[in-house]
């Protein structure tokens, strides 16, 4: 099988670890940057061009979308899909768990339990907005907030005010969220490929920090989930339309919640914690899917 893997760094963990389990497993694999691809769109059909090359006999993709190229990376994997290529995570699901207001809309529609939270869109509701998922300490997260920056932690009414009229008038949309104390700085990671958990860990954050980021210097170890917890996660990732996806949970006191849906989980951490050949599942994934 010809696997392409969509990534700016070829040495970034997730990306070394896909292009190996792939190459173990016996297929051709190759690293594009899909920032560095150029769409035709017109007479000729619907072509993919890298370095003036045309991308043909690709059998699957596999996405790996950082943050700052979401919206040019999903019309890459749509003109795949559109050529008929399977891809492991669709343009449409992509952008809709990246956009973190879709994807709470999404999941509390569909009666999946999501932490209290407001998107903020007027100044002068903002007192209100902070009563309503208060009291403080609140959460203020930016809509484009990635592995923990842009996601700040209000001890009062005033700071949180303060905090939200700056990111407003700079532009930025804001959500409000309510801090759920109880989880002391901790959340789980929850791993499923092809509607199956296969690993898991708790990431726990350092002292004096409330962001479980191991970016930010969490640190992560084994856990294991309820049967509530399973289904929970299993329905986030279904309804996110995701066969890869890693949702992230949160034991709150009156029972689980779901706090993000990552269309483009990282590996290192979960790999290192739980010891599970994560990159091996999607490969498998794939030639199961495709056959």
């Amino acid at each position: 099988m010809r696997i392409a893997i969509l990534s700016r760094n070829p040495g970034l963990y997730s990306t070394q670890s896909l292009y190996l389990a792939a190459k173990r497993r016996g297929h051709q694999v190759r690293v594009i940057d899909h920032m560095l691809c150029d769409l035709y769109i017109g007479e000729e059909g619907m072509e993919i061009m890298y370095f003036g090359e045309k991308i043909t006999g690709v059998d699957a993709v596999i996405p790996r979308i950082g943050a700052s190229a979401t919206s040019y990376g999903a019309a890459v994997v749509r003109q795949f899909q559109m050529q008929g290529v399977f891809t492991v995570v669709q343009a449409e699901a992509l952008l809709r768990c990246r956009d973190k207001r879709t994807c709470m809309q999404h999941l509390r529609a569909n009666n999946i339990r999501v932490p209290d939270s407001i998107i903020v869109n007027n100044p002068q509701e903002l007192r209100n907005a902070i009563g309503r998922v208060g009291p403080p300490p609140v959460i203020i997260k930016l809509l484009k907030s990635t592995q923990g920056l842009g996601v700040v932690l209000s001890e009062t009414e005033n700071s949180a005010e303060s905090i939200m009229e700056a990111f407003l008038q700079m532009g930025e949309k804001v959500i409000l969220q309510r801090f759920i104390r109880e989880v002391n700085g901790s959340d789980i990671r929850v791993f499923i490929v092809d509607n199956k958990i296969i690993a898991t860990m708790e990431r726990i954050a350092p002292p004096g920090e409330f962001r479980s980021n191991l970016h930010r210097g969490a640190q992560a170890r084994s856990v294991y989930l309820s049967e509530e917890e399973c289904e929970l996660a299993l329905r986030a990732a279904e309804t996110m339309d995701l066969k890869v996806a890693g949702v992230d949970l949160l034991r709150a006191a009156n029972g689980p919640m779901i706090l993000e849906v990552n269309a483009s989980p990282g590996l290192e951490g979960i790999e290192g914690t739980s010891g599970k050949d994560v990159a091996g599942k999607i490969v498998k994934y794939i030639e199961q899917a495709i056959a």
